[in-house]
This record gives structure tokens, sequence and C-alpha cells, in this order.
């Protein structure tokens, strides 16, 4: 009994991880931002470890994107699962060219592949686990991103805790309906491919509810005016003048190019590159 409910409350810890990371409840440093130069400083690490080479370069880059996403206090299961994928890439890679024959040049290749990506999904945890749903939607329309895709990014966030609620419900209900396993078979393969069919059994409903809401829920948007609003130059504006570019936005903004500046020389001074690439 003490094992059931030690699951169970592991799922709910599960649950209130994906609802504080999507709603950035944490805090953090970013979440402190203007979400427009947040979204900027996201861009930044998204394109710069594209136009290098050097793995001095992209360590540094790796090692800022990395005190970023501790300083944006990142919750531990977004970055567990990024450490455990991360972990398995990088070892499934480097037993991938030892089976084939690679050598040094081969597993430097494929470290700079691995620190671009690693910089590119540190940047964003740090950046989205920073924005609720409502600073990002504001941010897309302040850049003029179309109003339906700022409100299906702001509608998506919102819907993560109702679909999660609906899934639970779903499962639960199988659970209910469904006789005990007499026995779990070797190693637990039946209760594994129980589990599995439930899951798939649980979608269809799950997203035929999900639909009726959504609909639900346009219907009642477009009553009061949603659609117009969101075009109309006054209702932006309206909705937009909170959003301030204050001395804080651009401090980050500065010292984020210069510690990339940084990173920039101390690649110059001890450079280090893969198989193929050139200074």
């Amino acid at each position: 009994m003490a094992r059931k409910e030690r699951d169970r409350l592991s799922v709910e810890w599960v649950k209130l991880e994906l609802v504080r990371t999507a709603y950035a409840t944490r805090g953090g440093l970013l979440a402190r931002m203007d979400p427009r130069c947040v979204i900027g400083w996201y861009l930044i690490f998204a394109v710069v470890p594209w136009f290098t080479h050097n793995l001095t370069v992209l360590g540094g880059l790796f090692l800022i994107t990395a005190v970023s996403v501790v300083l944006s206090r990142v919750g531990p299961l977004v970055l567990g699962l990024f450490v455990l994928g991360f972990v398995m890439e990088s070892g499934y890679l480097l037993l991938a060219a030892w089976m084939f024959g690679g050598g040094v040049s081969t597993a430097l290749a494929l470290a700079e592949l691995t620190l671009k990506l690693g910089t590119i999904s540190l940047a964003s945890m740090a950046a989205f686990v920073s924005l609720d749903p409502e600073k990002l939607s504001d941010a897309l329309l302040s850049l003029h991103a179309p109003a339906m895709v700022s409100f299906g990014v702001s509608y998506g966030y919102r819907m993560l805790p109702i679909l999660m609620e609906e899934f639970h419900t779903i499962i639960d209900g199988h659970r209910l309906r469904s006789a005990p396993l007499t026995a779990k078979g070797f190693l637990g393969w039946r209760l594994v491919a129980r589990t599995a069919s439930t899951v798939v059994a649980a979608f269809y409903p799950m997203m035929l509810n999900t639909a009726k809401r959504t609909r639900t829920t346009v219907e009642a948007l477009e009553t009061r005016g949603f659609t117009y609003a969101m075009e109309h130059p006054d209702g932006r504006r309206i909705r937009l003048a909170h959003l301030r570019v204050g001395g804080r936005d651009v401090a980050l903004l500065v010292v984020t190019v210069a510690l990339i500046a940084a990173a920039f020389t101390a690649g110059a001074a001890w450079p280090l590159y893969g198989a193929g690439a050139g200074a």
C-alpha cells in the first residue's frame, strides 16, 4: 500500500512540474524581463552556434547557457530529461563512431554537433520556462505575428493542464473497469502490455473531449468579439500597453553580446576544431 502511495505521489509530482514549467511559476532572472527581449535573447543563441566550428567557442556558449538555466530556475524534471538525453545521445554517437572505425577526428566532429544542439536546447529551456502563456502571446503579437498564432500559443499552454487532467481521468476509468491481473508475467510484460494498450485506448476519448471543449471555447470567444479585438489597432494597443523595455532588459542583451564576444575571443586564442573545419 505504501508503494502505491509513493507511485501516486510521483505521478502528481510530474504533473505539477509540467504545470510549473508551462506557467513559469518559479521566477528567475529571465522571468522578470520584457518577453520580447527574452525571445531576442533566445534567437541569439539559436543562431550564433551555427556560424562557428570552433569547439572552444561552442564550449563557451554552452557554459553561458548552462549558467542561464541555473539563473532561470529550470525545474528538475525538464533539466533531468535534458541531462539524460544529452548523455545518452553523446554516448550513442561515440559508440557508433567507434563501431564504424572512427577516430579522434570523428569524436571531435560529433562533439561539435552535440555542443551546438546542447547550447540551443539550454537556451530554449531558459527562455521558454521563464515565459508564461500571456507573456509569450503578447510578445508574439507585439512582434507582429498573426493574431491566430498568438492566440494558438496562449490557448495551447492553457490546454496543457486540461489535457493532463482529462487523460488522468480516462486512465482511472479504465483501471476501475478492468479486472486486476492474475499474474504479471515474466519481467512484468503483461503489466507493460496492458498499460500500453490502456494509453492507446485513452487517446481517442481524450482528443474527442478536447475537441468539444475547444469548440465551446472558440464560440464563447467569438461571441465576445475576440477576433475583432485582436486585429483592431486599438485592441492591440490596449493589450500590449504593459510591455516596456527597461534598462534591465537592455543590460541583459548587452551582457549577452559581451559574453559571446568573450567566447569568440577565447576561441581565437585557443582554437580547437573538429574534422574538416577550417580556422
